[in-house]
């Protein structure tokens, strides 16, 4: 688990970002405004910061700058609305490990949260479901402290589900994310596949089928 600062003045945006972040294990700190921010980094240890740009008491920016000054070492994703190319490489140049642009999907926010989090060694690797363990630095599993032998794309595709977990996912970005983007099958391969991560594991009542829509792992 991190703890991530989302410095957001929409307090909408804000608080729909700190229940996703919640829901896949995170704890998410708020602030509307940079000197909200910066009294939240003298009082706790953050893992992550999520930045708007467009603040109402100071310029994103220079907030960066603060941030590289007196907080170095921790990460920054730039979220914003600003999508001109001169702002994301002043974001980019400026010491930003990532740069979102608004409106953008929940689930490609966790997948950048997780690289940049990974890329500081904060990422989540041990997960446990019932009786499952599974430990995905070290790319085992076990049920009911016996190993689980499973294929590389199913242990791709319930790694997925684990990092995702609570976040309801398409066929089409399960099939994106475990297979790769230059996969060119039919999405029906992700039903097989889940089936036989249910019955491996035992995770029939875990693993949800979202209508006509794809699947959700439920921790």
């Amino acid at each position: 688990m991190a703890d991530i600062l989302i410095i957001e003045d929409d307090k909408k945006i804000n608080e729909l970002i700190r229940r996703t972040l919640s829901m896949t294990g995170h704890q998410g700190l708020t602030a509307f405004s940079g000197r909200e921010a910066l009294l939240v980094l003298e009082k706790k240890r953050i893992d992550l910061v999520l930045l708007d740009i467009g603040l109402p008491d100071m310029d994103g920016f220079s907030l960066m700058r603060r941030l590289a000054e007196d907080y170095a070492g921790i990460p920054v994703i730039c979220v914003t609305a600003r999508d001109e190319v001169p702002d994301r490489v002043k974001g980019l140049m400026g010491g930003a490990e990532d740069y979102i642009v608004k409106p953008f999907a929940m689930e490609e926010l966790l997948a950048r949260v997780q690289v940049v989090l990974r890329r500081f060694h904060k990422e989540q690797n041990i997960y446990r479901i019932r009786d499952v363990e599974v430990n995905l630095a070290a790319g085992t599993v076990m049920k009911g402290g016996r190993t689980v032998e499973l294929t590389n794309r199913e242990f791709a595709l319930l790694k997925v589900l684990l990092v995702n977990k609570n976040i309801a996912l398409s066929r089409e970005r399960l099939l994106d994310l475990a297979w790769g983007m230059d996969y060119y099958g039919d999405d029906r391969t992700v039903d097989v596949h889940i089936r036989r991560l249910r019955k491996k594991l035992g995770l029939e009542e875990d693993i949800k089928t979202i209508f006509r829509y794809g699947y959700r792992l439920e921790m």
